[in-house]
């Protein structure tokens, strides 16, 4: 069933929430009213128990040119601040809901953009994406973006967006860490279709599980993160799904999951 809402289309058809930012004409520019829309509408469909994964989109030729700056102008700093806590909690939505997100960008991701591929837990682009930390030419270092970028490329790379603003093109960005994979434009909607149906046949609480033990390990010390997921593993292991998948796997069977 297809939804619209003020700033996205939502087609909320199992497995996956296909969410498509819908500002074209601005290229999907991210104002505070689709960034808070965007980051309750995550939560809603994370919700569902039916929805395996969720899929994040553009409408028109872009996927999102960042941060709507006619909407910043002439504000306040605390006003500013505003705006940019919102990004904030999006961007900590992403990888706090408990189903993969996976960004699906064609056209340009750019700025802040380009920071909700970076934040999404998968990415595949069409081979004519672009991908760039723009802002810096325009005189707004990419400060915010650089913080999900320089999680996911290294840090020469990082800096080379960060501090020159250039394009890269979606096979760099694959060779880089910033996009899982680039397909042809034509493929993309079956390439993303192929991986939640993948993700589909995995039981749900042992993603989640695994997701959020994944974003809470990856910036700490080694000794503190073995003992964080040692725990996390324990508790997988004793539930049911987990009980389940040794069983099948000790078995030679299909495992039935409960969640």
């Amino acid at each position: 069933m297809a939804v619209s809402l003020n700033f996205l289309l939502v087609d909320e058809t199992p497995p996956a929430a296909v969410i498509t930012l819908n500002r074209p004409e601005q290229l999907n520019a991210l104002s505070t009213g689709l960034m808070e829309e965007l980051t309750s509408e995550l939560e809603r469909q994370a919700a569902r128990p039916e929805v395996r994964a969720i899929v994040l989109k553009g409408a028109g030729r872009a996927f999102s040119a960042g941060h709507d700056l006619k909407e910043m102008m002439d504000r306040t700093l605390d006003e500013e601040r505003d705006v940019f806590a919102v990004c904030n909690q999006l961007m900590s939505t992403i990888q706090s809901v408990p189903v993969p997100v996976i960004a699906a960008p064609h056209g340009i991701a750019t700025a802040a953009g380009c920071q909700l591929v970076a934040a999404c837990d998968l990415a595949i682009a069409s081979d004519d994406c672009r991908f760039a930390t723009s802002g810096v030419k325009y005189g707004l270092f990419c400060s915010t973006p650089g913080v999900a970028v320089a999680r996911n490329v290294s840090r020469k790379h990082a800096l080379d967006m960060l501090l020159t603003g250039r394009f890269i093109d979606a096979p760099t960005a694959e060779r880089w860490g910033l996009i899982n994979r680039a397909v042809p434009r034509d493929q993309l909607d079956e390439e993303v279709k192929a991986l939640v149906n993948e993700l589909s046949q995995l039981s749900r609480y042992a993603l989640r599980i695994g997701k959020e033990g994944f974003y809470r390990q990856i910036e700490l010390t080694q000794d503190k993160a073995y003992e964080i997921m040692a725990e996390a593993i324990s508790c997988n292991a004793v539930a049911p799904d987990g009980r389940e998948g040794m069983a099948a796997f000790v078995e030679k069977r299909k495992p039935v999951w409960t969640s």
